[in-house]
């Protein structure tokens, strides 16, 4: 069997959404477990468990969530040289932009060398207010979709042995 860990943060239910989306996207592929996590409670034996990743966070800021970043603190060196290749992908919650979130992430798991195998997946909820910063998200199908397309292709790569 082949694990796909799929880890996220989610302040305001639309990260969740995603990840949850993806976890969808990737269910029933033979031969692969699909994880999804709370970043608070992943720890470094799960990373090193996993053969591929989806992190999913919001962007808050301009950067990616402080309970992603403390997964990554916690999960960093216990897992550096050890996860060398696995594939990997990335979704950002974003009110505007998102770039800041995906361009730290990338920048780790380059770190990781990992591979990644899609662009970073931005879904913008244009929430420009506090109030609407804020409030709960609702992730629009269509995006729903994109996500669970992400977690599908990492699935059937992994079931296939192409990653």
């Amino acid at each position: 069997m082949r694990t796909l860990l799929i880890v996220f943060h989610s302040a305001t239910g639309g990260t969740r959404q995603m990840a949850e989306a993806a976890a969808r996207g990737a269910g029933g592929e033979d031969g692969v477990t699909v994880r999804l996590m709370h970043a608070g409670a992943a720890a470094p034996e799960d990373v090193l468990a996993a053969h591929a990743y989806i992190f999913a966070t919001p962007e808050n800021l301009g950067s990616m969530a402080g309970l992603m970043k403390d997964f990554f603190d916690r999960c960093y060196y216990p897992a550096f040289d050890k996860v060398n290749g696995c594939a990997y992908a990335s979704m950002v919650c974003a009110g505007s932009d998102g770039q800041g979130a995906a361009r730290q992430i990338e920048r780790i798991a380059t770190g990781w060398r990992l591979k990644p195998v899609a662009g970073p997946l931005i879904v913008c909820t244009h929430a420009q207010t506090p109030e609407a910063i804020l409030a709960p998200k609702h992730i629009a199908a269509a995006d729903l979709a994109r996500c669970e397309e992400v977690g599908h292709m990492l699935a059937a790569g992994l079931g296939a042995g192409v990653f």
